[in-house]
């Protein structure tokens, strides 16, 4: 894959068909979209038509599909649409869904594929967000396994394992590309089991499954005399599977990824990590220099480097580079440097103070300051030396008046830091 600009759509497509798990009938519009969106879904059967970010922060559920949304407006089976708008790297999309759940239409990614071409991807303005790995990591989650590696391109390694004659074991490694994914995964048809179906039904699932739209296994072999497509057809999904939930980022992800017997639960936990652990590529959400008309705080005690990402009023990531040049290393543990526990929670409470600030958007916050009034449950996990990079995660938990609670969790290299939960106050001077 290569990087580029941006990349959005040049006029609308759609599809219909019936869900996987709702059984719903609905049509999927893409829609073009302004640069810097990112992928939002739209729900045009709802009052109001609700919007749901194709973000980690938006998954609601992880069983045999991924679903994003809450309540009403949650959306479900995202995976196969989002791996076809991550094989054609588009970074900024409108989809516009006129029910609960995409349509399966063939079981395979395929058809929103090519429903992606025929509206014509192209370069728009901006830079897309990408995400590399620095170093190797492992994921698991449950009996998913995942080794994660620097890569300049995203290639899929995945092993999945059955007690089914047709199955049984089965290895594959892709590197993705439009020409591969449309050449060697798009085509992957999901498959099951008729000894799940009266169970997974029971759970309200697989409402509109069919011959016609997955592969259906019995005992023996096929049922209802289906034919695959290639005999690891089911390795091939997998991988395509991983490769939708990982749109779930926000970013390009540039990575070998190593995946045995993986699943969607497997996958988010996947995502995340690589969420947390990775360098981005792109333009921060604010720069110093934003963070400044905000923030009082100055050399050498502005613990902030840049703001990567904002939903909204309820979350916010920073990012802390810890170099040797930091003025408390000269006297903090010399020739040990670790980086103080103390500091470490400050430069969580700044980030968490540009998001308190956020509310206040709009008005003069010159004559504003944040004071932080208690912390609870402070941990810290590992020590935090010069040449790390911190990541600081934070989400309102509750907002009342010019007070609030925030949660933070600080991480380097995908592992946790140091995490508390914080009350602050926003006061004039």
């Amino acid at each position: 894959m290569t990087q580029g600009g941006r990349r959005g759509i040049r006029k609308k497509a759609a599809l219909s068909g019936t869900g996987l798990h709702t059984g719903a009938r609905t049509e999927v519009a893409f829609l073009p979209a302004p640069p810097g969106q990112g992928i939002v879904f739209r729900r045009v059967d709802l009052a109001g038509k609700p919007e749901v970010p194709a973000l980690l922060s938006e998954v609601e559920a992880v069983e045999r599909r991924t679903a994003i949304g809450k309540g009403e407006s949650t959306i479900q089976t995202v995976e196969h649409l989002l791996a076809a708008v991550a094989a054609h790297e588009i970074d900024d999309l409108t989809v516009e869904v006129s029910g609960p759940e995409p349509p399966i239409l063939d079981g395979s990614f395929q058809p929103y594929f090519e429903a992606l071409e025929r509206a014509g991807p192209t370069e728009t303005d901006g830079e897309p967000l990408v995400l590399t790995v620095p170093a190797p990591f492992t994921v698991s989650d449950g009996d998913s396994t995942y080794v994660v590696a620097p890569d300049k391109q995203l290639r899929l390694t995945v092993t999945i394992e059955w007690p089914h004659p047709l199955i049984g074991r089965q290895h594959g490694s892709f590197t993705v590309t439009p020409q591969e994914f449309a050449r060697d995964l798009a085509p992957a048809r999901t498959f099951g089991f008729t000894s799940e179906v009266v169970a997974l039904q029971a759970k309200g699932l697989i409402k509109g499954a069919s011959s016609a739209n997955a592969i259906v296994l019995d005992e023996r072999g096929l049922a209802d005399g289906g034919q695959l497509r290639w005999p690891d057809e089911f390795v091939r999904h997998k991988a395509a599977d991983i490769l939708g939930d990982l749109a779930l980022t926000g970013g390009r992800v540039r990575a070998h990824i190593i995946a045995t017997r993986p699943s969607h639960g497997g996958n988010i936990t996947l995502a995340r990590a690589v969420a947390r652990a990775a360098r981005r590529a792109g333009p921060p959400k604010m720069d110093i220099g934003r963070i400044m008309d905000v923030l009082p705080h100055r050399y050498p005690f502005l613990l902030v480097d840049r703001i990567i990402e904002v939903e909204g009023q309820q979350r916010i990531v920073g990012i802390k580079n810890v170099t040797i040049n930091e003025p408390f290393f000269q006297g903090h543990f010399p020739g040990h440097p670790i980086m103080p526990g103390v500091l470490i929670i400050e430069a969580m409470a700044q980030v968490g103070g540009m998001l308190l600030m956020g509310y206040f958007e709009g008005q003069n916050v010159e004559d504003k300051v944040v004071y932080f009034m208690s912390l609870d449950n402070v941990k810290f996990r590992r020590p935090v030396v010069p040449g790390d990079q911190i990541r600081f995660e934070l989400d309102m938990l509750q907002f009342r008046g010019k007070t609030c609670k925030m949660k933070g969790v600080g991480y380097v290299d995908g592992q946790v830091v140091a995490e508390a939960e914080m009350m602050a106050s926003v006061v004039d001077r």
